[in-house]
């Protein structure tokens, strides 16, 4: 198929290509050949406009027929067979085996709400009237859910399918009922159009309307501005850095119609060995934590970033066997050059700190490669220096040595807000963890137990969020089936006739 470098509007493929931007193929270092178009202010306006028209009957359609145009889409995203892999594999720089599972992880992210809207997961909850309570008789009252209107969806980085043009949030919206304008993250361009020409495709085989998705291309900060603060945008779904979240949350924050802003702005995902743990198993704890944070290149939101342990028995044979680890990684590419480039400059700051130890480095590569670093300090000097709170985005992890449990009890309280965290435990630490585990549940939204955070499952008791500032809104899920709740609003119906009942309501 063929990579037209425009933008998505309603249907039509819009956009003048001349003076526009070009992907960086990873691998090689250097422009791809085709030119792809910033979207306009008149072009996002534009899909924005037939997002809202397209409202009026989306959010009427059965939930079969939602159900139907999922799977349709997902279909329509495998029928792009290898084109697509090799597309995100030279957009983005990771291995064909890795974009394979992540298209697979979207399809069924995409079948997993369509199966929840088959079955009538989403159901609504009815309590009958009762005339004959005293001393007033109870009305009848109906809860059921409205899809907020048009969402405004920001692609990430480092996920081109599961978090981007089809990802969570995309297929969540959708399926709540709301239709989609989704910003093309600009390091995956050509990505990002094939997966829009499947939901193009997909929207004209189910015969709906074609406002109901469009993509925006570009690399302009005011296409993300406008679609955050249109009066038409009802919520905005994002994933990306803390200092562009907060940009767009602040001006979320000065509509005059405040709208929920879905953001997850980062993680360090601490891991917490215990003493007994750490006493019975160093070395292969030691290498496991290395193969969870070299995942990727250390570019996934759930990279495992500090480790903390309690100094004694087992603790050196922990380092040394983490330093061998990463001194024997080799460098790998990087999502893009500017990416590559960030990380650089903070493992170099990182390297000037006092009372921080580089303790081990990987095979160095070129220059918009990624060579893993492991660093390491006591507990008083992060406590002390605000930068080793900071996530650093690719293979760089620290290693905080504390001298007794109950500082590393105060070394959880000290943490921001973070996606995950894991307590690697054997069973004489159990009593040990209970305290731990009781102090970190307020930092996390997933703490894990003897397993690395790498990876999320897509299922129904899945929490991907947490306290700021992994997430915006810590009462939100972006993946598995309460993600839909984002995009919805519950609705009383009291005393209504049945015929002015929506269907999931009516007797």
């Amino acid at each position: 198929m063929s990579i037209s470098g425009k933008n998505l509007i309603a249907g039509e493929w819009s956009g003048d290509t001349l003076g526009g931007f070009t992907a960086i193929h990873a691998a090689e270092n250097k422009p791809m050949q085709t030119t792809f178009a910033d979207a306009t202010e008149q072009e996002v306006e534009t899909a924005i406009q037939q997002a809202n028209q397209a409202f009026e009957s989306y959010h009427l359609l059965p939930a079969l027929q939602r159900a139907n145009f999922l799977r349709t889409i997902g279909d329509e995203i495998l029928a792009l067979g290898d084109e697509l892999v090799d597309m995100a594999c030279a957009e983005t720089g990771l291995p064909s085996m890795r974009i394979q599972g992540e298209r697979g992880r979207t399809v069924g992210q995409l079948g997993l709400f369509a199966d929840l809207l088959e079955s009538g997961e989403y159901q609504a909850v009815i309590d009958l009237a009762d005339d004959n309570r005293q001393p007033l008789p109870k009305p009848d009252t109906r809860l059921g859910y409205l899809p907020l209107g048009v969402v405004g969806v920001f692609a990430a980085s480092n996920f081109p399918l599961a978090f981007s043009t089809a990802g969570g949030d995309t297929a969540s919206a959708l399926a709540a009922g709301c239709p989609v304008v989704m910003k093309a993250h600009a390091a995956h361009p050509g990505t990002a159009e094939l997966v829009a020409q499947a939901i193009s495709r997909a929207i004209a085989k189910c015969q709906l309307h074609p406002g109901i998705f469009s993509l925006l291309q570009g690399k302009s900060y005011a296409i993300a501005s406008q679609v955050v603060t249109h009066p038409l945008v009802k919520a905005v779904g994002f994933t990306g850095s803390e200092r562009v979240g907060m940009i767009l949350q602040k001006q979320i924050n000065e509509r005059e119609e405040p709208i929920p802003f879905y953001g997850e702005l980062g993680s360090i995902n601490p891991q917490f060995i215990m003493p007994n743990k750490l006493k019975a198993e160093a070395t292969s704890t030691a290498q496991a934590l290395v193969a969870s944070l070299m995942m990727g290149q250390g570019q996934f939101c759930t990279s495992p970033g500090i480790w903390v342990y309690v100094e004694g028995e087992g603790s050196q044979e922990f380092e040394a066997a983490a330093a061998e680890a990463v001194a024997n990684t080799e460098a790998g590419i990087m999502l893009t050059p500017a990416i590559a480039g960030n990380y650089q400059n903070t493992v170099a700051q990182w390297q000037k700190l006092p009372n921080v130890s580089l303790l081990a480095q990987g095979k160095a590569g070129a220059e918009h490669h990624c060579s893993a670093a492991l660093f390491q300090t006591d507990f008083a000097t992060f406590k002390n220096t605000e930068m080793l709170s900071e996530e650093v985005f690719g293979s760089s992890a620290l290693m905080v040595r504390v001298k007794t449990l109950d500082e590393m009890y105060e070394f959880s309280r000290l943490l921001k807000g973070n996606l995950t965290a894991s307590i690697h435990a054997v069973d004489d630490d159990l009593a040990q963890s209970q305290s731990l585990a009781r102090l970190l549940v307020h930092k996390v939204g997933r703490l894990i137990y003897n397993q690395m955070p790498t990876g999320v499952e897509v299922c129904a008791s899945m929490n991907h969020g947490g306290p700021f500032p992994a997430s915006t809104d810590i009462r939100a899920t972006s993946v598995g089936s309460e993600a839909i709740k984002r995009f919805q609003r519950p609705i009383c119906y009291q005393n209504m006739p049945q015929e002015l009942l929506p269907e999931p309501l009516k007797s």
